[in-house]
């Protein structure tokens, strides 16, 4: 199996800490593929750099993912998910909603920590419009800036420990995760301090790619997510005009 990962900010450490940890995730048969936005953002934190980044995951993914079995938008938001599931023929996973499925799977309430307060709000508008509202305890973010995106799960690892305990002591939560790209990897670093599960969006991704692109589903020709129909446009990139537009401009 192949799976191509897209991550939509464009850190290349942080697109290195993905690549380790889906490696470390996937089965021994799987090849993991990482790609990072060539535009935007170093890590995106409020919706309007997740419309950027949705821009960005479609230019990846119609430029790589011929030849895959999935795909994996590597970001917590799922900027482009979406419309992921509608243009590619093959299952598109968003960190988020992985993330959430193991939760779900776990049972009881769940909350979020992540490397910023200013996600907060956003984060849980996803979480409600992926109906998971009502098992969700809240977010806790770092509160002050950070030095270096691909190493706050090093330098503020006390910190967000203390988060996970203060989720378990407070809230009563039954599973946190750890949120985003940064800090891929953490989970298993402070797994044995923290008495509850510890969720990591990327291993979580990888393993429900795994299964859905072993699934064999079959591509939608009907319905919401069904690819769109051919139009004309202007504008595009070449791959990205041959996955949306379908017609000569």
């Amino acid at each position: 199996m192949k799976i191509l990962v897209v991550n939509p900010n464009i850190s290349e450490s942080v697109t290195n800490l993905i690549r380790e940890e889906a490696i470390r995730a996937a089965l021994p048969s799987t090849e993991i593929t990482t790609v990072t936005a060539t535009f935007g953002v170093a890590y995106i934190e409020t919706p309007a750099e997740a419309v950027i980044g949705s821009h960005a995951t479609l230019e990846l993914l119609a430029e790589h993912s011929a030849g895959y079995d999935a795909a994996i938008i590597a970001a917590f938001g799922d900027p482009g998910a979406m419309a992921a599931k509608e243009m590619l023929p093959i299952p598109a996973i968003g960190l988020t909603e992985a993330a959430l499925a193991s939760a779900f799977l776990l049972g009881g309430r769940f909350a979020i920590v992540g490397i910023s307060e200013r996600i907060g709000a956003w984060y849980q508008n996803v979480v409600e419009s992926l109906g998971m509202n009502a098992r969700f305890a809240g977010y806790r973010g770092l509160n002050k800036a950070f030095a270096n995106v691909g190493t706050v799960h090093i330098d503020e690892k006390d910190r967000l420990l203390q988060m996970c305990l203060s989720c378990v002591e407070n809230d009563q939560v039954d599973s946190i995760i750890l949120a985003g790209a940064p800090l891929a990897g953490l989970a298993r670093q402070i797994e044995n301090e923290v008495p509850v599960p510890l969720i990591d969006g990327v291993g979580s991704a990888v393993r429900m790619a795994e299964a859905m692109g072993r699934s064999g589903y079959a591509p939608r020709r009907s319905g919401a997510f069904s690819p769109p129909p051919v139009k004309g446009h202007k504008g595009l990139s070449g791959p990205l005009s041959a996955m949306i537009g379908r017609a000569t401009e």
